[in-house]
């Protein structure tokens, strides 16, 4: 089992696992509004130097699933978030991460929001964690225990490069932005 992070802090991934070289980036939820489930859609921003994406094929979703350089890979569309576990993953290969790319940002948020009257406050148990691929083991986890109440996206956490090594940043903060396209604009 690995580390529980709280907000704000920050670890090192690779300092003494010089061999971790592929990463599984699990979210997960619990939720529903009355028997409407919550469909929550995890998504990957890929950021350089200057914090904002290089192009639209930077963001990794359910609609773009691999980045052009095939680092990224978002493993696919959980609608209801039912079950224990992770209820999506992106998997991110740090060896071809190309040098241009400093960040990767991990954002969630609820499909159709607007129309289904949905926000984080309907949701229970979400996390963010990150896991040793080829160990198949748990690196760190953040369990979100904030009140997110109108919150309709998260940025969940952030994986960066610092001299070097591989870190991560638990950030948790909420935001009432209703899409991909329009949580991504301010990394524009």
């Amino acid at each position: 089992m690995g580390v529980n992070l709280i907000k704000g802090q920050k670890v090192d991934l690779t300092k003494g696992n010089a061999s971790l070289r592929e990463l599984v980036v699990g979210l997960g939820w619990d939720g529903s509004n009355g028997g409407d489930t919550i469909d929550c859609d995890a998504s990957a921003l890929m950021l350089g130097e200057n914090g904002k994406l290089s192009s639209i094929k930077s963001i990794i979703y359910f609609g773009n699933k691999s980045s052009n350089c095939k680092s990224v890979i978002h493993q696919g569309d959980n609608l209801t978030g039912a079950g224990e576990g992770d209820d999506e993953q992106i998997v991110v290969n740090l060896t071809k991460v190309p040098d241009d790319i400093s960040k990767i940002v991990f954002v969630v948020n609820i499909y159709n929001c607007a129309s289904k009257k949905q926000h984080f406050g309907m949701i229970q148990n979400a996390f963010i964690r990150i896991m040793d691929k080829s160990a198949n083991s748990e690196l760190i986890k953040f369990n979100l225990s904030n009140d997110y109440n109108n919150m309709t996206s998260l940025i969940m956490g952030e994986v960066y490069r610092n001299k070097g090594e591989w870190k991560f940043t638990a950030i948790g903060e909420g935001s009432t932005a209703t899409s991909i396209k329009e949580l991504s604009a301010r990394y524009k």
